[in-house]
């Protein structure tokens, strides 16, 4: 009585384990022709078998799986599962399948084209099977059922994906996208085929965000943003919504939010703008919006940035450093440092730049500015009222060495068009948002007086608990009242992204 006791408990055992390895092995499908028939009243599925399915579902398969979004996956998650037809035997006839073809076919609510998810294709084998004599031969059922399962799987895999994460890969198609964004996994696919109820997976799926609601109204109202037609405007939409639906935004209730296009900064707390200002971003190819999402060339549909672009990124403002030295890059010294030096001897003096070789500082007399570059030389600019950081920078980690500051050339926030900067990105009101990071105490205390400084040093100040900031390219959004709000595309990456999407099969 013990040994079979331990042999039973030693079974459940092996029965768990082999159920939590493979959650979506094979259901019992003996009676599968006669389900058919009685769903169906079609007298060719009585002689239906899960063997005889089998045997078609894999040459099927195997014909189809260079076509589908997902064959890999869908292939080795048949053959694990021993060619099981779960949407058919599980979704036909609850309607379901219907349900999702619905879905499919008002997909351009989301801006995305109902051909992509064979919405038609469905419904029309799905209509078969409703018809008692829609399908007149058993090798005609079994081709039908493994086509109908296959075309299935594959539509509500590319569907949810596609809401739950885009149709596109940012960093397939942006050449400076450095922000963790999600993309589907093997896990998030099999559960699809473990849904019970499809209508309400779908449901659950659709994005809720007011702010992708708002773009989707104005897509099926057909609005037209200030200064954009209706078309153009539509279009806008669409790239708009895909970048929604990326889901790279950062998981805080407080974060630093830099809209490259729109030259400005929102500290978005709670889903609101809580302080929003002016900024300069760095130059872009498209700077004086000669391409639009109407009127492109063909070397447009690539991101080609300028160097100085501003990269989409994420990271944690972790300090501010308070009267900065600006460690002057190469590419700056050469074009521009040098060039005026050459031309003026006092320049690096009037604009406080210090010169340094192996680490010494040198007298810029000692130059010969006519062959001197940048490979042979550091520079640095010293604090103080020319100094091109301004009073103020806010640092965090990136691999594109860019951060936040103040500047001198407070003229240039009078402008439209500020896409002007070396890469990083210059703040209309810094002040403001140090104020606004770290509140009213000692260590805004230190920073606005330090500030002030008539000889000033430099000072790092700690910002703690670190603060997400997301520099990010959105060219419609909407405003704390919920209002939609459009911008040029001075990247170009509007352009890159709608052909993405115009492209894809």
């Amino acid at each position: 009585m013990i040994t079979s006791t331990k042999t039973y408990i030693k079974l459940c055992i092996m029965l768990l384990a082999a159920a939590l390895l493979f959650p979506g092995c094979k259901k019992s499908r003996s009676d599968m022709g006669q389900t058919l028939y009685k769903k169906t009243k079609n007298k060719v599925f009585k002689d239906v078998t899960p063997d005889g399915l089998a045997e078609v579902f894999q040459k099927v398969l195997a014909d189809e799986k260079h076509n589908l979004t997902y064959g890999t996956f869908i292939s080795n998650f048949y053959e694990q599962n021993g060619y099981d037809p779960v949407f058919v035997m599980d979704h036909i006839f609850n309607k379901d399948l219907n349900t999702a073809v619905t879905y499919y076919q008002n997909a351009a609510q989301h801006g995305l084209d109902p051909e992509l998810f064979k919405a038609s294709e469905i419904a029309q084998l799905v209509n078969k099977f409703y018809d008692k004599k829609g399908i007149k031969t058993l090798d005609e059922a079994y081709h039908d059922i493994a086509e109908l399962e296959i075309l299935s799987a594959n539509s509500l895999l590319r569907y949810s994906n596609a809401l739950q994460y885009g149709v596109i890969n940012p960093k397939s198609i942006y050449v400076r996208y450095y922000i963790p964004t999600p993309r589907p996994d093997t896990n998030g696919m099999t559960k699809v085929f473990q849904v019970t109820d499809l209508k309400a997976y779908l449901d659950s799926i659709q994005p809720k965000s007011p702010e992708y609601i708002t773009l989707q109204k104005a897509l099926a109202a057909g609005s037209a943003a200030d200064g954009f037609s209706p078309e153009e405007t539509k279009r806008l939409l669409i790239v708009n919504l895909e970048r929604l639906r990326w889901r790279n935004m950062p998981d805080a209730g407080k974060f630093v939010k830099v809209n490259i296009p729109a030259f400005q900064l929102d500290v978005m707390q709670n889903g609101k703008s809580a302080l929003n200002m002016k900024v300069c971003v760095g130059q872009g190819r498209n700077s004086n919006y000669s391409e639009s999402l109407m009127n492109y060339s063909d070397t447009g549909k690539t991101d080609k940035p300028n160097r100085h672009s501003t990269p989409q990124l994420s990271s944690l403002i972790h300090s501010v450093e308070v009267n900065p030295v600006w460690n002057i890059p190469q590419s700056i010294a050469n074009k521009e440092i040098i060039v005026e030096a050459k031309k003026d001897r006092y320049y690096l003096e009037n604009k406080g730049i210090n010169v340094y070789k192996d680490g010494k500082l040198v007298d810029p007399d000692d130059i010969d500015w006519d062959t001197a570059t940048a490979a042979d030389y550091e520079f640095k600019q010293k604090p103080g009222d020319d100094n091109s950081l301004g009073k103020i920078k806010f640092l965090f980690n990136n691999q594109s060495s860019v951060y936040l500051h103040d500047t001198p050339a407070k003229n240039a926030f009078g402008m439209s068009m500020r896409a002007i900067s070396h890469g990083c990105v210059r703040l209309g009101d810094p002040k403001g948002l140090a104020l606004n990071l770290f509140g009213e105490g000692p260590k805004f205390d230190l920073i606005s007086k330090d500030m002030e400084l008539d000889k000033p040093e430099p000072t790092s100040v700690t910002l703690s608990p670190k603060v997400p900031v997301l520099i990010t390219y959105q060219t419609a959004w909407t405003d704390n009242s919920g209002n939609l709000k459009a911008a040029r595309d001075v990247y170009g990456l509007d352009i890159v992204l709608y052909n993405a999407l115009a492209t894809l099969k």
